[in-house]
């Protein structure tokens, strides 16, 4: 062989493993591959396990309130989100029927003021409640690890749905990153929402509700799976090297796999650089009188797929 062809031939090596990387950097990230992230996460088997709501409960973004101090769980997983408020109801519950296999708790969220405390607004409000990652792990998890979320949701039968038209329930992040014409990251809160229609809405033939994903490339919420079934749904996103955030959903509580991704977009045009927290909304209509729908979640679980890319702890991004 020639200096000339051994120079090429390398040069092709080189390409060859370049186009692989890149390739690998954009493939989806099935949730739930790679490592278990242990210290975050829940699956709700202590018996006393206990959430302490520290009420009443903060409504920053409406009124600019923070009454501290802020709600938690007693075992440091959970916290309050001072911006909304977290639900009225957050209580390990049995396991509904059919659950993940020798699980004896789940966690129930409910809420009757997903308002400002004791002023009824008749419209539609929400309230969070954020399972640690970031405070738990002590930084951000980068998007060069792959990491995911995952998560079991209970759906009641719709005839326990509250009978309100629009969001009743959504699996979220928040990661931060940055868009092309910017250098500074910013926050951002994809998810998975569940959208309800009430029965006199409904076309013929419509499905009661639709997964919804938040968010498009140009930042808008769509519908994309219809509901017909209720019980066990499995849900996850994963945050891919390439900044792509990607969305599964599954009927059941098998481990996703790759046929179950709904979705992958860059939402509102952000390439994502960072995990940071995970979070459940309960919407409801805050009328004083009706309860939102009650929502039952079991094992919310953080992995990443690449854990030896990262050896040392991630530092937070500059604000």
């Amino acid at each position: 062989m020639t200096c000339q062809n051994a120079l090429e031939g390398r040069m092709l090596l080189g390409l060859c493993l370049l186009l692989a990387a890149t390739a690998a950097q954009a493939a989806p990230i099935v949730p739930g591959a790679g490592q278990l992230v242990d210290g975050v996460g829940d699956d709700f088997e202590d018996a006393g396990w206990e959430y302490i709501p520290n009420n009443p409960k903060s409504s920053a973004d409406l009124d600019k309130q923070i009454r501290g101090p802020a709600g938690r769980s007693k075992n440091g997983r959970w916290r309050e989100n001072t911006d909304r408020g977290q639900p009225d109801v957050i209580r390990r519950v049995p396991t509904p029927e059919g659950g993940l296999e020798g699980s004896t708790g789940s966690l129930l969220l409910a809420s009757k003021a997903t308002g400002i405390p004791g002023h009824p607004s008749g419209k539609g409000e929400q309230d969070d409640v954020y399972m640690n990652i970031n405070t738990r792990l002590g930084h951000y998890i980068p998007v060069s690890q792959g990491p995911s979320v995952v998560v079991r949701v209970f759906l009641p039968p719709f005839e326990e749905w509250e009978d309100r038209t629009g969001s009743s329930f959504a699996f979220r992040a928040t990661v931060r990153g940055t868009k092309p014409d910017k250098d500074e990251t910013e926050p951002y809160w994809p998810g998975i929402f569940i959208n309800h229609k009430r029965d006199a809405q409904r076309r013929k033939n419509e499905p009661p509700a639709y997964f919804v994903i938040r968010a498009a490339n140009s930042g808008g919420d769509y519908q994309k799976v219809p509901i017909n079934e209720t019980g066990w749904w499995t849900l996850g996103m994963s945050f891919s090297p390439d900044g792509q955030i990607h969305y599964y959903v599954h009927h059941g509580l098998e481990d996703l796999t790759a046929s179950d991704r709904v979705a992958s977009h860059y939402p509102y045009n952000f390439r994502c650089l960072y995990l940071i927290d995970s979070f459940f909304d309960v919407f409801g209509a805050n009328d004083g009188q009706r309860w939102t729908t009650g929502w039952v979640i079991d094992d919310p679980s953080v992995y990443v797929a690449y854990p030896t890319r990262a050896p040392r702890a991630a530092q937070r991004p500059r604000r």
